[in-house]
């Protein structure tokens, strides 16, 4: 039995020990905002914090995750309020969306560790791939989420999960249901 800690919650894996972090995150604990991509810990897709530092989940086995404070991108906030969060979006740093969790966690990580980071600490520490080719962009997002998080600027940018879906329909035609819409 594996015993760690997840988006602040206690658990404890039944697996063998040296099962990928990655597939106990997914499969077990359905946190699937955790990407798998390569599988060998090129892509980044699968980063999350362990003990604060970004780490590829596809190359940490549960064994070696074992008492530790695993974050995921469903942890790092409920409600969508990270700096990091809200720049992408606000920079519109994303696309097709695959990359961005493990994006996000890299981020999250350089900015807790560096306030301040310079192009070079970004490209040192934001090792993901996208293949839609955000980059520019990135580096855009990070630049303001790290001026929000030191209170320099102010992000708002997602809009709150509580949005019911209702609301939602009825502010965008295309997800009305389709016995609502007038033409």
């Amino acid at each position: 039995m594996t015993r760690m800690t997840v988006n602040n919650r206690p658990v404890q894996y039944l697996l063998d020990p040296e099962t990928p972090l990655l597939w106990a995150l997914r499969d077990a604990s359905n946190l699937t905002g955790t990407k798998y991509g390569c599988g060998t810990g090129d892509c980044g897709a699968c980063m999350v914090l362990v003990d604060g530092v970004a780490l590829r989940s596809c190359l940490v086995t549960i064994a070696e995750a074992e008492g530790r404070l695993i974050t995921t991108i469903e942890g790092l906030s409920r409600d969508r309020s990270h700096p990091v969060q809200q720049a992408l979006v606000a920079e519109q740093a994303i696309q097709c969306g695959f990359c961005t969790p493990g994006i996000a966690i890299a981020a999250a990580a350089l900015l807790e560790s560096n306030p301040a980071p310079s192009r070079e600490d970004m490209n040192e520490a934001i090792p993901n791939i996208c293949r839609c080719g955000v980059y520019p962009r990135l580096t855009r997002a990070i630049t303001r989420a790290a001026e929000s998080a030191s209170g320099a600027a102010a992000i708002e940018a997602a809009p709150p999960p509580s949005v019911s879906p209702e609301e939602a329909a009825r502010d965008v035609p295309a997800l009305r249901p389709e016995a609502a819409r007038t033409e």
